[in-house]
């Protein structure tokens, strides 16, 4: 089956992009298929958590991923006056107790670290999809640049707002849900020493989440800034002010932190409802178009690499694609839908803990 199977990917995001090294790696030949005219990524830094650093091992790729990360052992949760509430230890997610760690990234680094290893004659850019035609076993992907390719498996990393899922599994639209996230980098001597070390710092109040996330690779710290707004536009054009009134009961030096940054990147705050299937015998979804979520529990990017490393390893083990992708999505739903509906509890300062999947994770 690997060497005749014709295998398209939608999109080259983290998803897409794990979704193409995991599978050549396996051994199957893979087409890559983006909408945009260059690779870019923008957003804030991530913390891998170790299941997904196990693939990049896999992959060949763990010198290549550890060189754009560190690793991190715990948090910290401050008061809106920068004193520590809590620390905790990152959860364990392996039954591995020496793997309670998370490597500090920045998704930019994260996607280029994927994206070099795939071949550019697999990578097709200005590749937007127009229509998905399945003709049972198979598929066939119109571009709006005129191209028609047909595939045995089609794999739908198109995103939030995927054609994949809306022709195919689910028509509901993503969910607004009154946030607009600032995301920044900033040196780290633009942190007043509040940012520090390893160690990922989040201030959450009833209303506002901080998060400084170290690069030491970088030299820089990411800054997101989550508070509540009403503009439902995915990339609002908005006032700086507007955030910054809501930081001004906040240490002055989390105030000149936001002050200072003069370009932030701006996001209003979609998820999606679980979606309730994934899969047909030719096209499966996979990402953020299966299971778009919050960055509440950083998983996001996470739940992408797992889902691309556990496609390949069924594929592998199936005798045709709907075995396989049905056993894909079996494994795969319960873990991405526990960690959608998580992501929806915005933190505060109130907590006990920041990680609520440690019930799940270190009692099953």
């Amino acid at each position: 089956m690997k060497s005749n199977l014709r295998i398209a990917i939608l999109g080259a995001g983290i998803g897409g992009a794990s979704a193409a090294v995991a599978l050549r790696h396996a051994g199957f030949n893979v087409e890559v298929y983006e909408q945009a005219a260059a690779i870019t990524e923008v957003g804030a830094g991530i913390g891998l958590r170790p299941p997904s650093i196990h693939y990049f091992t896999k992959w060949g790729l763990q010198e290549e991923i550890e060189r754009v990360t560190h690793k991190s052992v715990q948090i910290e949760i401050l008061s809106d006056q920068a004193e520590v509430l809590l620390k905790e230890q990152w959860p364990d997610l392996t039954n591995d107790p020496n793997e309670r760690w998370a490597r500090l990234i920045h998704r930019a680094d994260c996607l280029d670290t994927l994206i070099n290893a795939i071949p550019t004659e697999y990578l097709h850019l200005n590749h937007k999809v127009k229509n998905i035609v399945r003709h049972g076993d198979y598929a066939e992907i119109e571009f709006e640049n005129g191209v028609k390719v047909e595939a045995d498996l089609v794999i739908g990393a198109d995103g939030i707002r995927s054609l994949t899922r809306n022709l195919f599994f689910s028509q509901a639209e993503p969910v607004f849900h009154s946030y607009h996230a600032y995301r920044a980098l900033v040196n780290v001597d633009e942190t007043y020493g509040l940012a520090t070390g390893d160690t990922l710092r989040i201030v959450a109040t009833d209303k506002v989440n901080l998060y400084l996330l170290p690069l030491k690779y970088r030299k820089q710290v990411s800054v997101d800034i989550t508070v509540p707004h009403h503009d439902r536009t995915g990339r609002p054009k908005v006032p700086k002010e507007d955030m910054l009134n809501q930081l001004k009961n906040f240490h002055p030096d989390f105030q000149k932190i936001a002050e200072n940054v003069n370009n932030w990147d701006v996001r209003a705050l979609y998820d999606i409802d679980p979606v309730q299937q994934w899969s047909n015998e030719c096209i499966t979804l996979l990402g953020d178009a299966a299971h778009s979520m919050l960055h509440n529990q950083g998983q996001g990017a996470n739940m992408a690499i797992q889902d691309a490393g556990i496609l390949a390893e069924c594929l592998l083990e199936a005798e045709s694609v709907a075995e396989a992708l049905q056993k894909y999505e079996t494994l795969r739903k319960p873990v991405c839908h526990l960690f959608q509906n998580l992501s929806r509890q915005f933190h505060n300062d109130k907590e006990d803990t920041f990680f609520p999947e440690k019930e799940f994770f270190e009692n099953k």
